[in-house]
């Protein structure tokens, strides 16, 4: 994941609150613009305030998302070797196995057939670059796909009725819908942080309604009407605000 600068949105906010303290201490200060009057100051502060705790919410979610997932994969490839170790035992069809086996070995990150070299085109050639396609599936989504494909494998073997309640056709089918459920969670919750980083940069960026946009007004409006050279405009414009974009 990409690592966002919730920090300096952070930093915007707090340099805005303290914006709207000066504008509030300033007995003349009443601009035309509703955008701009400490009213309209204080509605857009409210606004960015409630979309950068949306952000947090939203990856606090995904982060709990990603460790449950995390948690219920863990396990998954030795449960998958002892399920082989059980179909081979209860006296399935040699070719059956011999699948069976090679689905769990793609589970496990490991290749079916081993890796040839390939060849010089010439003799005294250099050897070519391989721009095979990686053989270790390991993607959450491809390791429940060769557990679907064991599990329905071993459907095919009335034999196959383990009593370990863990390995049998009912506890595997159990087993692969949470994992379907919980990388579905992860995927739903990242898109919820997304959309919300995509709120929050509306609410602080926006070149027209934006936190930061709307703070650069105040400075000029506060300069028309105190002057360059006055200290109202010096304590406001030494605010510092920065348009972050991740």
């Amino acid at each position: 994941m990409a690592t966002f600068n919730e920090t300096g949105h952070a930093k915007n906010l707090a340099n805005f609150q303290d914006l709207i303290a000066f504008c509030t201490s300033y007995p003349t200060y009443n601009p035309s613009s509703a955008a701009l009057t400490v009213a309209g100051l204080n509605t857009r502060y409210t606004d960015a305030r409630t979309a950068l705790n949306g952000v947090i919410a939203a990856q606090t979610t995904f982060n709990n998302a990603v460790n449950v997932r995390m948690a219920a994969f863990e396990g998954l490839k030795p449960l998958a070797t002892r399920v082989v170790s059980a179909f081979e035992a209860c006296g399935a069809d040699a070719e059956k196995v011999k699948d069976a086996k090679s689905i769990n070995k793609k589970l496990q990150g490991e290749r079916a057939k081993p890796k040839e070299t390939p060849a010089p085109v010439n003799p005294g050639d250099p050897v070519p670059a391989d721009n095979t396609i990686s053989a270790s599936q390991q993607s959450y989504d491809q390791q429940m796909e060769h557990f679907a494909r064991l599990i329905n494998l071993l459907t095919t073997t009335a034999a196959y009725a383990p009593n370990e309640t863990d390995i049998n056709l009912t506890g595997l089918a159990t087993k692969l819908g949470e994992l379907q459920t919980a990388n579905s969670d992860v995927s739903n919750a990242y898109a919820a942080w997304s959309n919300s980083r995509i709120t929050r940069t509306e609410e602080l960026y926006n070149a027209l309604t934006g936190l930061v946009p709307v703070a650069q007004n105040v400075k000029k409006y506060v300069k028309s009407v105190f002057g360059a050279t006055s200290q109202q405009y010096k304590q406001v414009n030494s605010i510092k605000f920065k348009v972050i974009t991740t």
